[in-house]
């Protein structure tokens, strides 16, 4: 086994320009985990703002560091202690927040956090699943606790989160009302949401007290406005944990919701049955664009155009098939 692998990272915090090659130790296997040889690597907000510093004052990070939440690849060696998965498998996972690393050629993932790969998706359209469908998938089953028939509005709708939100919602049997702009609206539509709202021409704020839940898939809306289209006993969900404050809940409390910022965990149960509904095809993954791990500065260029609708994935391994 090789001592170094070439990876992307930065060693100081600021533009994308600061992304450059990095010669990396090769990770440490331990009797838990599993050595992936990684094909691709999804590309997420959390990236771009680790590399802007956004979270140094939250989440420490050494310098250099290597981002990348989401990898999909090769089993190339596997702990001690690991028996569900051997070497030759395709997989997919995400890593720890605070440890990143899927913009490398190989990554280390605790089994535990691991799945197989989708039949029927490349390593491409893999790498564009984990991070954000766990979002979804957590927030709506674990957090909102939806239940068939429920009605759920989902803002950001176009966005990573947003597009597997709206896919799993339904799954789930909810009615789903997709809040996006213009340009999306046939993109939300074809993924199967029963009513749509453009905010250009729309106000959400101005919606009755109708849903259920109202998951705001950007941590950008204020949530006393989205707080009036919520029946009351309903939940608002944000990707923004800074609203689990006393003064947050007690306003929520008092018009008679709950109000919930969740942030993702790496759970291989949950990426499990995000397979089944990936296999089964009721959830599929949207790419805007894919990059080459040396183009990984331009991914994050655009990213922070915040107009990708859904994912942005890199090449890792030119060598494998997509």
């Amino acid at each position: 086994m090789r001592d170094t692998m070439y990876a992307i990272g930065f060693k100081q915090y600021g533009n994308p320009e600061v992304l450059q090659p990095l010669e990396r130790s090769m990770p440490t296997l331990t009797p838990d985990s599993v050595l992936i040889k990684v094909v691709a690597a999804g590309v997420n907000p959390a990236d771009t703002n680790f590399r802007r510093g956004a979270f140094r004052f939250v989440i420490r990070v050494k310098l250099p560091f290597v981002p990348g939440l989401d990898v999909a690849g090769i089993v190339a060696a596997v702990g001690e202690n690991v028996h569900q998965f051997k070497v030759g498998d395709s997989v997919y996972a995400m890593l720890p927040t605070s440890e990143g690393g899927g913009y490398a050629e190989y990554a280390v993932v605790h089994s535990t956090t691991l799945s197989r790969l989708p039949a029927n998706l490349s390593f491409m359209q893999a790498s564009a699943v984990p991070l954000a469908a766990l979002t979804a998938y957590q927030g709506l089953n674990e957090y909102a606790r939806v239940q068939p028939n429920d009605k759920i509005l989902i803002y950001g709708a176009s966005g990573g989160v947003g597009t597997f939100a709206v896919q799993i919602a339904r799954a789930m049997g909810a009615d789903v009302t997709a809040v996006c702009s213009t340009r999306n609206l046939s993109l939300v539509e074809e993924l199967g949401a029963h009513s749509i709202i453009d905010y250009t021409k729309q106000s959400v704020d101005a919606l009755p007290r109708m849903y259920d839940t109202f998951f705001d898939t950007r941590a950008q809306f204020p949530f006393v406005k989205g707080a009036q289209a919520i029946k009351r006993g309903g939940r608002l969900l944000s990707l923004n944990p800074g609203m689990n404050n006393p003064i947050s809940g007690l306003y929520a409390k008092r018009n008679g919701y709950d109000l919930r910022g969740f942030l993702v965990t790496p759970n291989g149960e949950d990426l499990r049955k995000i397979t089944k509904l990936v296999e089964q095809g009721l959830v599929s993954p949207v790419i805007d664009r894919t990059y080459m791990l040396s183009e990984a500065s331009q991914s994050h260029m655009y990213s922070e155009t915040k107009r990708v609708s859904g994912k942005l994935v890199l090449r890792i391994d030119e060598t494998q098939a997509e």
